[in-house]
């Protein structure tokens, strides 16, 4: 592996270079480096200014992060044993170095004296920084006694450790759990659409099967629940999804993460104890938008009033005409994504089958960079590359962009950062759609450094099968504007600071108003007008398909609202109400308790005893989402007001409003709060009511 070229402000990194036997001494050397920079900055002679003390030790703990998060992220789409060792072998280590950081004392006094300096006082972005820093260094136990201190550290790396053991065995589960079918049984296939058998027959080929073979990844799953008549073929991959790492997984208990989350939760509620708060959640809601768990809890709740009405319309729609239209008098949790499919056609004269065929992969990321090109000015443009060099990707199917935009009265266009898009399913690949930071843009005049972001976006979609084209749902097309939307607020931030450039410094509950603001745009006449060619004749989406996806737009949302709301208020629940238990198989029982006292005041849909969805919930015990799984419904209050300000603009003012959505939220990224920059977007605090108005639940 080349370092330098992995670590460069300039160039792409070269991931066709990142060797796994190569990031362990590569780390220790960027600790030992980090190290002497901490040493120095903290000297008594080192003068209390950003060029002396923030510039220097930046420049030296970037690198770590960077190559750290590049190890994370090459675990998480080219798993093998050697890339869980890469992290393993240093997740120790690397936690300590920074828990060592956030508990020096010294560094703790340098940054109180920042805090009066001129160069930080007189710099709002900077003032930003510096006030993160300092609620991190609370937050990291420097004001803990010594015994305390160690107590913590120890804590935090059980943690850590505890959080990628649950990965790893949630990835090991999935892939333990197939479905085949012997090419005699053609007829328990009816239904599904070519693509999804053409990959079933692919994946057993790749197995040494004849016939197909059916997974749990979801272009392999989500079509048999959604399409297949075999009625038997549906619970058994259902069944199959809802016991996956857990103690009655189809392989076994050997990868049951029931004891993992309980150990999670145990860790966390002792780390919020230490730092004198009375839940994880207080300790965890600390660097977010809300006030308190309560406000959360009461936000949750008020939400689900006005949602359940819908849903149990919804769930009473469904049932009847299951039973009088598909025979299915006793409707269990594996026809729900089968009957819904049925109705929708029903209902709007439309599947979603005949829908992903004006989906084609490539069109829609054509009519993607065209919407973000006339919304925020900039263009995706494949990078150039040195004819003589390899792509510098992990993986054939990655594609690698330059961000472009033409400052304005200037001839020459200007690359302010690069996207990564790693689109397919893989078996190597952990299921989800995310985007990974993996450079923050950061200007530093001081020491000549202007440095571009790039961001890592990842999804999940079938890969094409022979000559055909991969094709997307129109779920699809929303995820990947979704990710594009996360993509584009780390990318196009103007903030010079990279403590707070981007993603970096974002109120958690915030972070995900831009990414669900650009699923608005999937839905509109123009922008699928520009990204849809139907893979047989190229025509476009035609005006009455379009009409009918509109007419189909909040079908079902009720019960969509009240999911994600069991999920977040699941999620609080655990972190806050769960404080007193010490015994992590206790933490065990009592989550799945919990989980189902909330599906018991919230759900309408009411799963099956086996279902251990818990065991598979990586967003709050292995993703950054721990008491903050309500983001996304916060974040779709603020998003659909955001929206709101398109459609009171209309035609003529669109463009200044996307202008001034990327001045006032894009660009500014962390460095000041998300409400005031929502403010200064909206001229006034966020209201629930265009999310009611959109999705159909207004009174």
């Amino acid at each position: 592996m080349n370092v330098k070229d992995l670590l460069s402000a300039h160039d792409l990194p070269r991931y066709n270079e990142l060797k796994p036997e190569a990031c362990a001494p590569t780390i220790d050397a960027l600790i030992a480096q980090a190290q002497a920079a901490l040493a120095d900055v903290t000297r008594p002679e080192t003068p209390a200014t950003w060029d002396t003390v923030m510039v220097p030790l930046t420049s030296a703990t970037e690198q770590l992060s960077r190559l750290w998060s590049a190890v994370h992220h090459m675990g998480a789409v080219m798993d093998s044993p050697e890339w869980r060792e890469a992290t393993n072998s240093r997740l120790e280590a690397v936690t300590q170095f920074w828990l060592g950081v956030a508990q020096n004392l010294a560094l703790f006094e340098k940054f109180k004296a920042l805090a009066h300096d001129p160069s930080v006082t007189q710099h709002p972005a900077r003032a930003r920084a510096l006030e993160n820093s300092l609620r991190d260094f609370r937050m990291g136990g420097a004001e803990l006694a010594p015994e305390a201190q160690a107590e913590f550290s120890k804590l935090a790396t059980q943690s850590a450790q505890a959080g990628q053991k649950f990965s790893e065995q949630l990835l090991d589960s999935t892939n333990a759990s197939t479905h085949w079918i012997d090419p005699s049984e053609t007829s328990r296939l009816a239904g599904l659409p070519d693509h999804a058998v053409a990959a079933a027959a692919e994946a057993a080929e790749a197995a040494g099967k004849p016939g197909y073979l059916f997974t749990l990844k979801q272009p392999s799953l989500i079509p048999v629940l959604q399409f297949a008549e075999d009625r038997s073929l549906r619970e058994t991959m259902y069944k199959l999804n809802a016991r996956r790492a857990s103690e009655i997984a189809e392989e076994g208990p050997q990868h049951d993460n029931t004891p993992v989350m309980g150990e999670i939760l145990v860790l966390r509620q002792a780390q919020a104890k230490l730092l004198g708060f009375g839940s994880a959640a207080e300790m965890l809601l600390e660097s977010k938008m809300a006030d308190s768990p309560e406000a959360v809890v009461k936000f949750l709740r008020e939400l689900a009033a006005k949602a359940r009405p819908s849903a149990l319309s919804d769930l009473a729609d469904l049932r009847s005409f299951a039973a009088t239209e598909l025979g299915l008098s006793d409707l269990q949790p594996w026809d729900i994504s089968f009957a819904s499919e049925k109705l929708r056609q029903a209902r709007y004269d439309y599947s979603e089958n005949t829908l992903r065929e004006y989906f084609p992969l490539p069109r829609v990321l054509n009519g993607l960079f065209g919407c973000i090109r006339t919304l925020f000015g900039v263009s995706l443009v494949p990078a150039t590359q040195a004819p003589q060099s390899q792509p510098p990707i992990w993986h054939p199917d990655v594609q690698v962009f330059d961000v472009v935009r033409q400052p304005q009265g200037s001839r020459e266009a200007e690359v302010v950062g690069h996207v990564f898009l790693d689109l397919y399913a893989r078996a190597t690949k952990r299921g989800g759609a995310w985007m990974d930071d993996a450079r923050g843009r950061r200007h530093e005049a001081a020491v000549g450094l202007d440095q571009k972001p790039i961001a890592l976006l990842t999804c999940n979609f079938a890969p094409p099968t022979g000559e055909a084209p991969t094709t997307l749902t129109h779920d699809d097309v929303i995820t990947l504007f979704h990710e594009f939307g996360h993509g584009l607020h780390h990318l196009l931030t103007r903030v010079n600071e990279i403590e707070v450039s981007g993603i970096n410094g974002v109120e958690w509950d915030a972070v995900e108003l831009p990414s669900q603001f650009m699923e608005n745009f999937a839905w509109e006449w123009e922008t699928l007008q520009a990204m849809t060619a139907h893979t047989s004749t190229q025509a476009p989406l035609p005006q009455d398909l379009y009409d009918k996806i509109i007419a189909a737009k909040n079908f079902q949302s009720g019960l969509a609202t009240l999911r994600q709301i069991e999920f977040a208020l699941f999620d609080l629940r655990i972190h806050h109400e769960l404080r007193d238990i010490h015994d992590a198989a206790e933490a065990g029982a009592a989550i799945q308790r919990v989980l189902q006292e909330v599906r018991d005041e919230v759900a309408v849909l009411m799963p099956p005893a086996i279902n251990r969805f818990a065991q598979s919930f990586s967003h709050i015990f292995a993703g950054g989402y721990a008491a903050g799984y309500y983001s996304y419904k916060w974040a779709e209050v603020l998003s659909a007001d955001a929206y709101a300000a398109f459609e009171e603009a209309g035609d003529a003012g669109r463009a200044a409003v996307g202008e001034r959505f990327l001045a006032e939220i894009l660009s500014q990224g962390g460095s000041r709060p998300a409400m005031e920059s929502f403010k200064a977007f909206r001229g006034r605090e966020p209201s629930i009511e265009p999310l009611l108005r959109h999705t159909g639940l207004a009174a």
